[in-house]
């Protein structure tokens, strides 16, 4: 099949268009409110962009809490949503207000980072300490629709000892959750290698 993507008309039950370009990471962000006010947040619109240096970027349709307080205070955190925490990641997609400390209404613990001020979600084996950067509005088809891409450059990463093997992350050990589309996730627990053609750039 073919469809127009401008105006979506594929003729399906559902929107095909996030269960086609999957699966992608989900960004668990935290960020403090020039109040002090934790948010966390999960983006499934999440992906390293660039590395020497390494910079990350989620994307938020409308402009989030996340989006407000990373641009008011020049910081935010990416911690890793896992399988094992997958119940706390979707308690924090919960619409709630600003004044609500989502970190807290999960039940996580906060940790302290070294470079920023946000906290990092403790039980979680990852974590992206980053200053922020640059947001770029990507305008929707309806006129109040924006999407809103913040871009920042990491400055300090956390990884839990216990999955480093040999020098390497096992990413098996970590178990990330991946976004499918419609209500569809998965969790990374097999891997395997590709061997590169010489002179392809090294991943």
């Amino acid at each position: 099949m073919f469809y127009d993507a401008l105006t979506n008309a594929h003729g399906l039950a559902h929107d095909p268009f996030k269960a086609l370009v999957a699966p992608r990471p989900i960004g668990w962000i935290s960020t403090r409110s020039r109040a002090g006010v934790v948010n966390l947040a999960p983006y499934s619109f999440f992906n390293a962009i660039a590395t020497n240096p390494h910079y990350v970027m989620f994307s938020s349709a409308g402009r989030k809490d996340s989006v407000r307080n990373a641009e008011e205070t020049g910081e935010f955190v990416c911690s890793l949503a896992t399988y094992d925490l997958r119940d706390q990641v979707s308690a924090t997609s919960r619409p709630v207000g600003p004044e609500v400390d989502e970190m807290a209404l999960a039940g996580l613990t906060p940790a302290p980072c070294r470079l920023v001020k946000p906290p990092r979600v403790k039980e979680s084996p990852v974590a992206f300490e980053c200053d922020y950067f640059q947001t770029v509005e990507l305008p929707g088809n309806a006129p109040d629709a924006t999407f809103h891409m913040v871009i920042g450059r990491v400055l300090g990463v956390h990884i839990d000892d216990r999955v480093i093997v040999e020098g390497r992350v096992d990413v098996t050990r970590l178990r990330p959750i991946a976004r499918l589309g419609y209500q569809d996730y998965a969790v990374i627990d097999a891997v395997f290698q590709l061997v590169r053609p010489q002179g392809a750039n090294k991943p």
